[in-house]
């Protein structure tokens, strides 16, 4: 709770920073953007060997916690490799293979589609990788708006039950739960609203957890305005990463 409070105030604060223009703000931005430009090329270097052994791992660690496997509700993303995001296609297949043989269990799995270019985005639900997405002109694989029949797809924000994980991408990460994005603010605007709305209904927050490769994880703190934000653990090849007391005092077993 009082994190979903400290959240709210966050962006008041930001409102502020932009009104008055000030220089830590452009400071901050030019620090996200030399890093961005840093990590990128080196994602661009990493071997695919390597980037197929941390994919295998990363995946193989998610798959074997009790707080992926019990999580009814999931927020996940479809990897792209063009922009070189850890593959969760393993992640994926469990969770839908999961959706179809419990359905009274109410398991659901959302992924993000892009609204616009002003940082607006959805979850939408599907239950087949094949049949229920399509590239956008970025070549990310996203879910169509309407079902096979015509209705719409269930739209998370309009949900009546919570979500309880989100499986979220990035491209820079620190030790502490920092999260650093690619440069459109879509996760962080979604998830502001999100938190908000979980505050809202009074429902638990859900865990945010974020996969990366260890060349995006950094030794220093990673640049982060008022309105990011940060991460309860952090998987890489070597394991599960906690942030957050939420995530220390979850079994990862």
């Amino acid at each position: 709770m009082a994190r979903l409070l400290h959240l709210k105030n966050k962006v008041v604060t930001m409102a502020t920073h932009v009104i008055s223009g000030s220089p830590p703000l452009d400071a901050v931005r030019q620090q996200k953007k030399a890093l961005r430009t840093l990590v990128r090329r080196q994602l661009r270097a990493l071997p695919p060997i390597a980037k197929q052994e941390e994919d295998e791992a990363i995946q193989k660690h998610v798959l074997a916690t009790d707080w992926f496997k019990n999580s009814q509700r999931v927020c996940a993303y479809v990897s792209c490799a063009s922009l070189r995001e850890v593959e969760t296609s393993k992640i994926m297949a469990y969770l839908l293979e999961r959706q179809h043989e419990f359905p009274g269990m109410k398991k659901k799995v959302y992924v993000p589609r892009i609204e616009d270019k002003e940082s607006h985005m959805c979850m939408l639900h599907i239950t087949n990788i094949d049949e229920d997405l399509v590239a956008n002109s970025m070549d990310i694989l996203e879910p169509t708006p309407l079902m096979p029949l015509g209705n719409p797809r269930a739209n998370m924000m309009e949900s009546n039950e919570p979500v309880d994980l989100f499986l979220l991408p990035g491209l820079a990460f620190d030790k502490k739960g920092g999260r650093l994005g690619r440069g459109g603010g879509y996760y962080d605007l979604f998830l502001q609203n999100y938190l908000l709305l979980a505050k809202d209904k009074g429902w638990k927050q859900p865990l945010l957890v974020a996969l990366a490769y260890s060349v995006q994880i950094q030794e220093d703190l990673v640049p982060m305005t008022s309105t990011d934000v940060n991460i309860d653990a952090l998987v890489s090849w070597d394991g599960i990463h906690p942030f957050s007391s939420q995530m220390s005092n979850t079994s990862s077993s």
